[in-house]
């Protein structure tokens, strides 16, 4: 038996108004205020406190290593900068459907940050409350990544598209980590822990939700592209008893970007449920770790701001930690530890803490379809489809919804690209923060590879590029990534199994450590990666 297998068995023990009112891009402004119908939540990290393991953010990364810590016999207390989605709003909801945001939409902005900005020259992003809100449009030079805030992170505001990537592309994905350990046990692990699933082709063959799916397919094959079937974790059973109306509607009444009522199975319904059922995790929401220094006895002494709901800071704590996992995300991880090194907080982290950021080479567009060719009225708003063209072309396109409630004749599509271009953070002094040097112009590769697709169904059909969804005559969606990579790169800035270089007792285990690209959506191999880290950190550090 081998030493992965042996640490698997053990681990399992232990109208235009219409469309404008409607797309999934689209607000209807409308502040709820939150009630107090929820149990209350459990009482924060105390200042002074001491913890055996800090784990910053609730994301994929970190819901992993707590789970496994505490099965392990660890006691574990997680910090997360967003909020604890346990309340329901006015409207009974506790989470803003995405054709109507509101206040609970956003991560304190006074205007919304839309992915699709614009509709037939008219521009769709509108005034609301500061809020700490469910999404986090964050901005850079270049590029504004879109983030997850709250207990669950980016799990909260997906579409769920749970791939695993092809393994012969796995080398150059994580060359330095063995293929058969990941293949073998650890993205099965990880595909069981989040509850993947498949649709059924036959109902998917047949239901109005997929329609859009259905021409999208059409339109790949009549191309000479494969169309492939993608698995979610969203469980396909409760959506199909949404299509025939035996239970409430989630991922056919347009709810993904702001969250998922129902059917979605976040790491709140599993990982995290799992590690909260231990009785050795606890969960501090609405703080944020603004220093990691050493501290005596080998441990560090780790400074937390509480937040209010409008981002305010309502006590500063110092808390010790034995050990601290950073899990705050691509982005979250790669700003902190930037900040920690040049400060001094961190001297000895390696010059490599920074680098190898990418955007899992994201891009999307749209397409204007013939009137013969509708996309459905009923859209659901989890993808189940791709095209794949990465060996010919180096792009894998989702067939994404725009579930508006009305015919749009439009099809939409989220690619992932082979972009080799990576971006540096650093820390600028003068303004107090980390910087990103991503450019724009860094889009082209990502650009080039979708129009191997799209230029050739274009062609084929008769049909053009929209040019209205991301400003005035803009085909391309380029402003943007929902798939943040690297920035504490594995086996670079970290050991081989995310140990921070130079300081004892510190690990990464998010997407920070992946550099730059997956080749697919992300998050299963960050899952899967991050069981195999803490598997051999479990085995060899407590």
């Amino acid at each position: 038996m081998s030493e992965a297998t042996k640490r698997s068995s053990r681990s399992t023990d232990v109208t235009r108004r219409g469309f404008i009112a409607g797309t999934s891009s689209i607000l209807a402004l409308g502040a709820l205020s939150r009630t107090a119908a929820a149990a209350p939540a459990p009482a924060p990290i105390a200042d002074g406190a001491h913890v055996p393991v800090l784990v910053i953010g609730t994301g994929y990364g970190g819901s992993v290593a707590a789970l496994r810590l505490a099965q392990a016999g660890v006691d574990v207390h997680m910090v997360e900068m967003g909020m604890s989605w346990d309340t329901p709003g006015s409207d009974g909801k506790i989470f803003a459907n995405t054709r109507t945001p509101d206040v609970r939409s956003y991560w304190l902005r006074t205007r919304t940050k839309q992915p699709l900005s614009n509709f037939l020259g008219f521009p769709l992003d509108k005034d609301v409350p500061r809020h700490t809100g469910i999404l986090d449009a964050e901005d850079f030079s270049g590029i504004t990544v879109y983030q997850g805030r709250g207990i669950g992170g980016g799990s909260l505001v997906n579409g769920g598209m749970a791939v695993t990537p092809l393994r012969q592309r796995f080398g150059g994905i994580l060359p330095s980590v063995d293929a058969n350990e990941m293949y073998d046990v650890y993205y099965p692990r990880a595909n069981a822990g989040l509850g993947v699933n498949h649709i059924d082709p036959a109902w998917f063959d047949t239901t109005d939700c997929y329609q859009y799916a259905r021409v999208g397919r059409k339109h790949a094959q009549r191309s000479g592209f494969p169309f492939v079937f993608v698995p979610n974790v969203y469980d396909f059973g409760y959506m199909k008893q949404e299509a025939a109306g035996s239970v409430p509607t989630s991922a056919l009444n347009a709810e993904v970007l702001y969250g998922n009522n129902h059917g979605k199975k976040s790491l709140l319904k599993t990982y995290l449920a799992q590690a909260k059922a231990t009785g050795r995790v606890a969960i501090s929401a609405l703080h944020r770790v603004t220093n990691v220094t050493p501290a005596s006895g080998n441990r560090y002494t780790v400074t937390i701001e509480q937040l209010n709901t409008t981002g305010g800071t309502v006590a500063t704590k110092a808390v010790t930690a034995d050990r601290v996992f950073f899990a705050a995300g691509s982005v979250g991880t790669s700003k902190l530890l930037v900040k920690l090194r040049a400060t001094g907080a961190l001297p000895n982290l390696n010059g490599e803490i920074g680098k190898g950021w990418g955007d899992n080479g994201n891009v999307m567009c749209g397409r204007a379809n013939h009137l013969w060719d509708p996309t459905g009225t009923i859209q659901s708003s989890m993808p189940t489809g791709g095209i794949d063209n990465w060996d010919a072309g180096g792009a894998f396109a989702e067939v994404a919804p725009l579930p508006t409630g009305i015919e749009t004749y439009a099809s939409f599509y989220l690619s992932i690209t082979r972009n080799p271009n990576r971006a540096q953070f650093t820390w600028n002094a003068a303004a107090n923060r980390v910087d990103l040097n991503w450019q724009t112009a860094w889009k082209q590769p990502s650009i080039d590879a979708a129009k191997t697709i799209f230029d050739k169904i274009n062609s084929k059909e008769g049909t053009i590029y929209r040019t209205d969804l991301f400003g005035v005559y803009k085909i391309w969606g380029d402003h943007l990534t929902y798939h943040p990579l690297g920035g504490a790169v594995l086996n670079r800035a970290t050991d081989n199994h995310g140990r921070l270089h130079g300081h004892p007792g510190l690990y990464v285990i998010d997407g920070a450590l992946i550099p730059g690209n997956t080749t697919v959506n992300p998050f299963v191999t960050i899952t899967a990666l991050a069981e195999r880290n803490i598997d051999k950190i479990i085995d060899t550090d407590f």
